[in-house]
């Protein structure tokens, strides 16, 4: 009888979502739909594939070149698997808080929930805190990295501005995906943006293969263990995207359809990382500790350029991905978040992107700067805080058994759900955090005694005059 009643509640859990799913159909163009107001699986697909993996495509390389080609193929799977199980613990408790709240006749039509909501309605005030304070500060410097990836981009095609200039030029263009009301608005966009990543991962496997070997090509990596675990953290970072988890389910029609999207993305993404990671390594070996951009290292051609180019479109669509969340926040903070007013919530978020573009300039680090955020936050915000919340929010035996999403059968259950993720706390604040914050934090030290803070055009060759 119990079961009866909660599959009763399931079944109506997404009510207003559906709904609004047919007033899009009945009152919108189809145009508009088609590049617009998406909400389906395959939207949803296309926006994790998308975010997962961005400008860290072009950093993996100088991740192998610190890690050596076998650890760094072990630590794409080994991450990979790690992500989409916190995905889908995060996907776990966004379902039961949801499920709990429209119990309680809440309405969600106008209010996109968030990570720190769900950790706020289902375990209090100080986990709301915590989530609050790693997620946003995590996406703050997730948008930095993506300006910071802009300006080393484009130097590669045009170097009569240093990169400096270039980060200001950008951060004026990225400031527009202020007009972009949610993440139901970036159909078109995420998938453009999968087109551009898979195109960039393939033109880098064949032009490395193409290129071949670098005379004296040396592959010596692992060399150093601050090496080794900032390239480790590195891919951490990479496989650390869903951040925005929630705020993509939330914009589907039925999120509950969600929790096997983010492994299938996963998989997906592994093939785009895998060959061009390691035909880049194979090709330039220890080069690379001193290219961060793998496209530094590639013979310019109309192939290359068209990379540039589509990285640079990308960078821009990821620039919005993980802005928007802090834009969401900002909104709920000053209390125009359900006003129906897209100038006025544009006019209102425009003050999110002043500190990112500041942040920018001062760490131009590209690179390592990924690592950095890698070890100290996405550590924290994506692994430890999902895998701890979904402890402690079925500890009881009574929330177990009223559970809206009970662990699969095949992964053991309960006992292998606390297990897996007790092993990925362990991990990840020990070889994450721990090793790789120390790692991360000395690279990242030197990279600023080498070049400074709000160095002009870090990484540049000699300008030929």
């Amino acid at each position: 009888m119990a079961s009866e009643k909660v599959e009763t509640v399931v079944a109506g859990n997404y009510l207003e979502m559906e709904m609004e799913e047919k007033d899009s159909k009945s009152n919108s163009s189809k145009f508009s739909r088609l590049l617009w107001h998406g909400g389906s699986v395959y939207d949803a697909w296309f926006s994790c594939a998308s975010n997962q993996v961005a400008q860290v495509l072009l950093t993996l390389p100088y991740s192998f070149s610190q890690l050596g080609m076998v650890s760094g193929i072990v630590f794409q799977l080994f991450y990979g698997l790690l992500g989409s199980w916190t995905a889908y613990l995060i996907t776990a408790l966004y379902v039961e808080y949801r499920t709990r709240k429209e119990r309680e006749k809440v309405d969600f039509r106008n209010h996109v929930i968030q990570w720190f909501e769900v950790l706020d309605g289902l375990l209090g005030k100080h986990w709301r805190n915590l989530g609050l304070f790693f997620n946003c500060t995590f996406l703050l410097f997730g948008s930095v990295i993506q300006l910071v990836a802009c300006a080393s981009n484009i130097y590669y095609i045009n170097d009569n501005l240093d990169k400096r200039t270039w980060t200001y030029i950008f951060g004026a263009c990225c400031a527009t995906t202020v007009f972009i009301p949610s993440f139901h608005n970036y159909r078109i966009w995420s998938f453009l943006g999968l087109i551009m990543t898979t195109y960039t991962a393939w033109y880098m496997t064949i032009a490395s293969l193409i290129h071949g070997q670098v005379e004296g090509v040396t592959h010596s990596g692992p060399t150093k263990l601050v090496l080794y675990f900032t390239g480790a953290t590195n891919i951490l970072y990479t496989f650390g995207g869903h951040a925005v988890t929630v705020e993509i389910m939330h914009a589907m029609w039925k999120p509950q359809k969600f929790k096997m999207i983010y492994l299938i993305a996963t998989l997906y993404v592994l093939t785009l990382t895998l060959p061009s990671a390691s035909a880049v390594y194979w090709a330039f070996g220890d080069m690379l500790l001193t290219h961060s951009n793998a496209l530094s290292l590639l013979p310019r051609t109309g192939f290359r350029d068209i990379a540039v180019i589509l990285m640079l479109i990308h960078q821009f669509i990821t620039f919005g991905f993980a802005c928007t969340p802090l834009y969401f926040v900002w909104e709920k903070f000053v209390g125009v978040h359900e006003t129906k007013s897209l100038f006025k919530r544009a006019l209102v978020r425009l003050p999110v992107v002043i500190p990112i573009w500041f942040l920018a300039i001062i760490f131009p680090f590209f690179g390592p700067i990924n690592s950095t955020v890698g070890s100290l936050l996405v550590s924290f915000t994506v692994y430890i805080i999902p895998a701890l919340a979904h402890m402690v929010t079925f500890a009881s035996p009574t929330a177990r058994e009223n559970a809206i999403e009970r662990p699969p059968s095949i992964l053991g259950g309960w006992v292998g759900s606390y297990s897996m993720n007790i092993f990925v706390v362990v991990w990840v604040l020990v070889v994450g955090f721990g090793l790789g914050g120390w790692a991360s934090m000395l690279n990242f030290i030197h990279q600023i005694d080498t070049f400074g803070l709000f160095a002009k055009c870090y990484q540049c060759p000699p300008h030929k005059t």
